[in-house]
Parts: structure tokens; sequence; C-alpha cells
């Protein structure tokens, strides 16, 4: 039968065990601890990348937003400076040739008259 001295080191191998035991259970929820913490961290930068991404996009969408404007406002003054012309043209024909651009308008009328039919 086992003495009272042989059980002490068993007692005293699982009480070192217990220990042990809690040691590596503390150093686990320090590691968990310090991966949230990690995880946190990782999940502002992106925070703050994605902010400065869609930062960066609205001001390329801006400047080119007002380069396709300027574009547009010059095809505008273009086709008014056309028209103009155009315009200009017409009259001067119809200055030089008074009944040509009339009889020319009764056809037109006739012809548009013709297919509204």
């Amino acid at each position: 039968m086992a003495t009272t001295s042989d059980l002490a080191p068993s007692r005293r191998k699982a009480a070192a065990s217990r220990a042990s035991a809690k040691a590596r259970e503390e150093q686990l929820e320090d590691q968990i601890s310090q991966l949230q913490n990690d995880l946190k961290s990782i999940a502002a930068t992106l925070s703050k990348l994605t902010g400065e991404k869609v930062t960066e996009a609205r001001d390329v969408a801006k400047t080119e937003l007002r380069h396709i404007q300027r574009q547009s406002q010059h095809v505008i003054d273009d086709v008014q400076d056309q028209a103009s012309v155009v315009e200009k043209q017409i009259k001067d024909t119809i200055r030089e040739k008074p009944l040509t651009a009339v009889a020319a308008a009764v056809g037109i009328g006739f012809i548009l008259a013709l297919l509204s039919r």
C-alpha cells in the first residue's frame, strides 16, 4: 500500500501540472487579446485606406467632370459659331436672290404639307 510519503510527489506533480495548465491558459488568453488588438488595428488601417481611396476617386471624378464640362462648352461654342455662319449665309443669299428664296420656301412648305397628311 502506498504511504503518505509516496503520495506527496504525486500531489506535487498534479499541483505542478495544474499550475502549468493555468500558465498555458493565461498565455493563450494573452495571445488572443493580442490577436484581437491586431485585428482592430488592421480594421482601422483598412478603414483609413478605404476612406483615402474614396476621396481620391471623388477628386478624380470631379477633375474629369470639369474637363468634360470645358470640352462640351467648347463644342457648344463651335456649333453656335457654325450656326451663325450658316444663318449669315442664308440671309445673304435671301438678300441677293429674294425670288429664288421665296420659291424655295414655297416648295419646301408644299413638300412638308404633303408629308404631314
